[in-house]
This record gives C-alpha cells, structure tokens and sequence, in this order.
C-alpha cells in the first residue's frame, strides 16, 4: 500500500503527534481490538463524547461496479447517537413512520418540498418500493448528498415503519469510497470496552460477507480506529 493509499484509511499521525503520543503506543504497530481501543480512549484529549470511527482499507478495485462494498448492519449496542430519517411512504404508513420516530414523513408532497426547497435536513432516507419512482423528481438532490434509498443497504423497504425502527435503535450503512475505504462509526468513546468490541466484531463479520465475488487476493487490507479528534491505531486482522 503506498502512501498516498495509506493516508487514505484514517487520519495521518504526523511526526509532531508521534511523538507527543509516543509514551502511550507505537503508531506503527497492529494492536489487538480489546488494546486497540484502550489507547483511542487514553489518546482522546477532547472534552466531550467524540465517536468511535472505523476505517478499513479494501482490497477491490473501485473502478468496477461488480466490487462495490456496500451494506447495512444493526450493531448490538447503538451508536449513540440519533439520526434523523426522512420517511417517504404512502399515506396508509404516515402514522407507523411518525411512530417509529421519523422525522420527516410524506409521500408527493415532501417530494414537491424538497425539489422546491432543495433543503434535506435529514441523514437517513427510506421509501417504500411504490415510491422509487416518485423519487426521481429528486434523484440528483439526493444523490449527490448520499441520500438516495437503495435495496442494497436497506433503505428501500415494504416494511418501512421497520426500518424507520431499525434506524433509530443503531443500525448504520456502509459503503466503501472511490479509493478503496471504508469509513463508519460504531458508537461513543463512552461505551464500555466490550460493547464497543461487539460492535466491531459484527461490522466485520458483515463486511467479510459482502466481499465481491470478483474481489481477488487479500481483501481487507488494513484496519485503523480513532476518535473524531484522536490519531489512529491500526488493529490487528483476525
């Protein structure tokens, strides 16, 4: 992996960081998840609850589509942190969509809002098979900000008061970058050790069966975890 590639997993350590953190871990060395996130948490200097993010260097070619990593996986524990969903449904689940804690629920009408407005104050999008079509009014707004429900990571469903639920108790999407990364977040610095740790263990279980079928040789490559403001620690690949 070159460097430019390497740069790309999680935040660089630069040498004055190194150094400032070299008492505490070497940031050249693969450490076991359990240390692994041990040290993020004695490397956090921040004030508040920062997240605890993940990211994965892949072996696929992103180029081709067939090699596409994407997904979505409930962790265990949560992520700690709320979501805001945009429900786009028929009026016959307006009510169960609220319920469930969406946010911003409609059918043409939120459609009409959003193509007029182009505002998207949400992070998470799921619609009804039925209005895939409807969507397209405002495919490219939701497009280009990451929005667009897919059946590929679970945000197209006939179940969608489910996937609201679902959503709001902690279930995350993944889906690699243009280079070849993968970057998700499984949940708060605060967590207990373990919880974080199962966390991890059932985003990697999810991910190593989303493997590609065309994906040749080794495909995960490389795998850092850091806080939101923290250097990274590699972790070891089991």
């Amino acid at each position: 992996m070159s460097k430019k590639e390497e740069k790309k997993v999680a935040a660089p350590v630069t040498k004055k960081k190194a150094k400032d953190f070299s008492a505490i871990y070497d940031h050249l060395k693969a450490y076991p998840l359990e240390e692994a996130i041990s040290l993020v948490k004695k490397l956090n200097k921040t004030k508040f609850d920062p997240s605890l993010e993940v990211h994965i260097r892949l072996g696929i070619n992103p180029k081709k589509s067939e090699q596409q990593v994407r997904g979505a996986v409930s962790l265990p524990h949560g992520t700690g942190k709320s979501v805001r969903v945009a429900a786009f449904v028929s009026p016959a689940n307006e009510a169960a969509c609220k319920a469930a804690g969406a946010e911003f629920v409609g059918g043409d009408e939120l459609i009409a809002e959003i193509k007029k407005t182009e505002k998207t104050e949400f992070e998470v999008a799921i619609a009804e098979p039925l209005m895939m079509k409807n969507l397209a009014a405002i495919a490219k707004i939701l497009g280009t900000r990451g929005l667009m429900p897919s059946p590929k990571n679970d945000t197209v469903s006939p179940t969608p008061a489910k996937a609201v639920e679902e959503l709001k108790k902690g279930k995350i999407s993944f889906k690699n970058d243009d280079t070849g990364n993968l970057h998700t977040v499984i949940g708060k610095l605060s967590f207990d050790d373990k919880k974080l740790a199962e966390n991890f263990q059932t985003l990697m279980e999810t991910i190593r069966k989303a493997k590609p079928a065309t994906a040749k040789g080794s495909y995960i490559k490389n795998i850092a975890i850091c806080s939101s403001m923290s250097p990274s620690v590699k972790v070891v690949i089991s």
